[in-house]
């Protein structure tokens, strides 16, 4: 296994810009030219260049490398950590934070061609994060409660389990995450009222903490004839069928 520093001697030239500069630092030096936030649970796939995506790979895999190291983990010799640095830093970029890293997914839109205006819910869908402290996953699902008008634009159903993976898919707080995706839709439908209502685990309180693995989070976010319909926003979760 390769120490870092050799890693690092190998990286091809758009890693280090041939002058030393890493990608992380020319993508971060767009952002704060154009003033744009670049928190954990931020989009930053428009401040990406084509090909800065796998040198990010690389300059990652180098960092977490170094992370292995100061914790005195012999990756040279031992078998089953000889490549966890690249895995790893394949993991966060192009699997479970993959959401900050690409642009939203392609969503055809149809017309409410026969003005449909009845509670439609879409769920459980399964949703994978981790959680902004420690990293650690956020596992659970999320139902969402749409009340259509004449002018929303209908999407299918698989979209919004598209759109809830392209939303998770960042370190998150549940709190945000939620509110975050009841944005996205809002502004894809335009419907007359959108509930979202999401239950998960998180491991940040089961693996490590309290230990505690029973404990779930619970979270809703009510918009428009939901937010002031009383009757509707009961009729959405009495349908909901959870477990327990």
């Amino acid at each position: 296994m390769k120490t870092p520093e050799a890693m690092n001697s190998d990286a091809p030239a758009d890693v280090r810009d041939g002058e030393g500069t890493p990608v992380s630092v020319k993508i971060r030096e767009r952002l704060v030219a154009a003033r744009k936030r670049f928190f954990a649970n931020d989009n930053i796939a428009e401040f990406i260049q084509p090909g800065e995506l796998d040198a990010l790979l690389d300059e990652v895999t180098v960092k977490m490398q170094g992370v292995l190291s100061s914790m005195v983990i012999d990756t040279e010799r031992d078998h089953n950590t000889e490549n966890t640095a690249r895995r790893v830093a394949k993991m966060y970029l192009k699997e479970v934070f993959k959401g900050r890293y690409v642009s939203a997914p392609t969503i055809t839109e149809f017309p409410n061609a026969e003005h449909l205006n009845e509670l439609m819910i879409v769920g459980p869908i399964t949703v994978r994060s981790a959680c902004s402290h420690h990293l650690c996953p956020v596992i659970g699902n999320i139902w969402i409660g749409v009340l259509p008008n004449e002018h929303t634009n209908v999407i299918g159903l698989s979209k919004y389990a598209r759109l809830a993976e392209w939303i998770m898919g960042r370190p998150q707080i549940q709190e945000e995450a939620v509110v975050q995706l009841a944005d996205l839709i809002m502004e894809k439908t335009q419907p007359d009222g959108l509930a979202i209502v999401m239950e998960a685990s998180h491991y940040c309180m089961g693996w490590r903490g309290v230990k505690d693995m029973d404990s779930k989070m619970i979270n809703s976010v009510m918009r428009g004839a939901f937010l002031k319909d009383p009757n509707l926003r009961r009729e959405f979760l009495s349908l909901i069928p959870r477990k327990g």
